[in-house]
């Protein structure tokens, strides 16, 4: 069961860090830099401070990094169960009953 919240969790952690990042501005890559046009979106230089959605990538990435190890820990021991090698409980045989007999017709009046 815990195997599984963290699965889910882990999923959910990957889609947020997808979309953080894809949300991320290039830093300094783009086409208006080529042209002298990129030194007007940054306010104090060169490099501006740490913005939300980096912060957001640096919480994300730390996450992904954790679950995969976890989910590769908690893989490992599996949940227990007879395909996982697991013996069933010894049971004892007893004798199989007799079949039953069939019931005879009674035979009518004459």
């Amino acid at each position: 069961m815990i195997y599984y919240l963290t699965a889910a969790f882990y999923v959910i952690v990957c889609l947020v860090l997808m979309l953080v990042v894809l949300l991320q501005q290039g830093k300094g890559g783009d086409i208006a830099s080529a042209f002298g046009g990129g030194t007007s979106q940054a306010a104090f230089g060169a490099r501006s401070g740490a913005t939300v959605l980096s912060r957001a990538t640096t919480v994300c990435a730390v996450l992904f990094m954790l679950g995969a190890l976890l989910l590769g820990i908690l893989g490992q021991r599996g949940p227990g169960s007879v395909v996982g090698g697991r013996r069933a409980p010894a049971t004892q045989n007893a004798p199989a009953p007799a079949p039953a007999q069939p019931a005879t017709p009674a035979k009518p009046p004459q």
